[in-house]
């Protein structure tokens, strides 16, 4: 199949856009005990956008992530990785679906801040969607689903991490060594933070309460509850470091198959 060039520099620049952002929440969630911040992706971004050339960077980040999720969408809807038609594929590709959506809401954020230079986060992402999907008939129903679906998430992507069935992506020399065990640790600790973030969504919808949904920052907080809860929280947040440069290893050597016309033609056809 012929490269697509300029499809392909659509997702190497959302992998590295989204590395970013991670590198950025890793550092605000070590940091949050002195600084008092919170550690979501919004929060990354609006913290990015006081530095010096902020809302260049915000801007450059912003149509990465447009590419990001442009990217998820045809592995989505297009099937540019070769999941198949399967249960297990259909699961696959619509969270891949739920991730396109999810990165394309982060790029209209950040576009529009640094459009505006408005710096200010109004609340977790989460929270809002909690509140949206409750609002429907049979709101909270709906919410336990997605938290279910989050849970199952995260369990895939923690055993992506462990099976290392990851590399089947990646076309890097690096095979055995740190490069491998850092994309590893990283995913586990993604997976983790999913996970945690699906079960507090689940619980709003069991107490029919939106407040109780939670971002990235709720769920580093509900680990550090736990026993041992400093050291777990340390190294889930080291982890989400790890997982930003686990993008940026994408970024670099990630196998990018972009649709073809048949391609496009089919999932319209669906």
């Amino acid at each position: 199949m012929p490269r697509k060039p300029n499809f392909e520099l659509l997702a190497r620049s959302g992998y590295a856009a989204r590395g970013i952002v991670f590198l950025l929440v890793a550092g605000l969630a070590l940091l949050s005990g002195v600084t008092g911040g919170k550690a979501d992706t919004k929060s990354a971004v609006s913290t990015l956008l006081v530095q010096p050339f902020g809302r260049v960077w915000v801007g450059l980040i912003g149509l990465g992530l447009v590419g990001f999720a442009a990217w998820r969408l045809a592995q989505s809807l297009a099937d540019s990785d070769g999941h198949g038609s399967d249960w297990k594929a259909v699961v696959i590709r619509a969270a891949l679906l739920a991730s396109a959506i999810t990165y394309l809401g982060l790029a209209g954020y950040a576009l529009g801040h640094a459009v505006s230079a408005a710096g200010g986060v109004k609340g977790s992402g989460e929270k809002g969607l909690a509140s949206w999907v409750m609002s429907q008939p049979f709101g909270p129903y709906l919410a336990i689903m997605i938290g279910t679906g989050f849970i199952i998430g995260g369990v895939v992507t923690s055993a992506k991490g462990l099976t290392r069935k990851f590399e089947r992506y990646l076309r890097f020399p690096d095979a055995k060594g740190v490069v491998v065990a850092l994309c590893i640790y990283g995913l586990l600790a993604r997976g983790v933070v999913f996970a945690i973030t699906g079960i507090l969504f689940a619980y709003a919808g069991f107490t029919v309460d939106p407040g109780q949904a939670g971002s990235i920052s709720d769920a580093l907080a509900w680990l550090g509850q736990l026993p041992f809860g400093a050291f777990l929280y340390t190294a889930v947040a080291i982890g989400l470091a790890a997982f930003g440069f686990y993008n940026l290893v994408e970024a670099r050597y990630r196998i990018v198959r972009g649709p073809s016309v048949s391609d496009i033609k089919r999932a319209v056809a669906l």
